[in-house]
């Protein structure tokens, strides 16, 4: 699960950029036929692979180089329990 702080129009001008830059497709939602789910294109995840190291790069700048030793063991927790307590699908 992905929470964004971006109300409904933002979000859909956001999907609107990235459709016209064919890096994702719209589809319907399973779970609710009135919605739809935003999906990676072959080419959204070839742009994402190049963007990966850049983005890790400055998660470790300005979050992971600021912590050492018990913080950074703590941090590592946090970010395990976000991680999994934010899944909703089972």
């Amino acid at each position: 699960m992905v929470i964004l702080c971006l109300s409904l129009s933002g979000m859909t001008r956001v999907v609107t950029r990235l459709e016209k830059q064919g890096w994702v497709e719209r589809t319907k939602c399973d779970q609710d036929k009135r919605g739809w789910n935003a999906v990676l294109t072959d080419a959204g995840l070839a742009r994402l692979e190049r963007a990966w190291p850049a983005f890790l790069s400055s998660v470790r700048r300005h979050l992971v180089d600021h912590f050492t030793g018990h913080d950074l063991g703590r941090l590592t927790d946090a970010l395990r329990h976000v991680a999994t307590s934010g899944d909703t699908s089972g």
